[in-house]
């Protein structure tokens, strides 16, 4: 079982910057692909980004890109997203997931979410 842990999330002025971290109990997080979703009030959960083992290659959401960078740091079990240039249409809760399998798409583990607030 993976607990994961987000951090970060407060109330910020549109232009802003934020940093989310999350981090991965047990000690296979080096192996998991990680990614960050987020949810909108009233819309669906939706990906935001995400990260392969090695951290060398990162996908991202067409809306985000160019404004955030996600990274992880496997000896301190951590993921991270820098959010900049943030937008009120940034504002949603941000969870963390873990995807064990290689070549799977499937996120099994999801931490409990953040709120990130963007205001005009």
């Amino acid at each position: 079982q993976v607990q994961l842990v987000e951090s970060g999330g407060r109330l910020v002025q549109a232009g802003e910057s934020l940093r989310l971290s999350c981090t991965a109990s047990g000690r296979a997080f080096s192996s998991y692909t990680m990614g960050w979703f987020r949810q909108a009030p009233g819309k669906e959960r939706k990906f935001v980004a995400d990260i392969n083992w090695s951290g060398g290659s990162s996908r991202y959401v067409d809306s985000v890109k160019g404004r955030f960078t996600i990274s992880r740091d496997n000896a301190k079990n951590t993921v991270y997203l820098q959010m900049n240039s943030l937008k009120p249409e940034d504002t949603a809760v941000y969870y963390c997931a873990a995807n064990p399998v290689r070549g799977s798409s499937r996120y099994d583990y999801w931490g409990q979410g953040t709120q990130v607030t963007v205001s005009s």
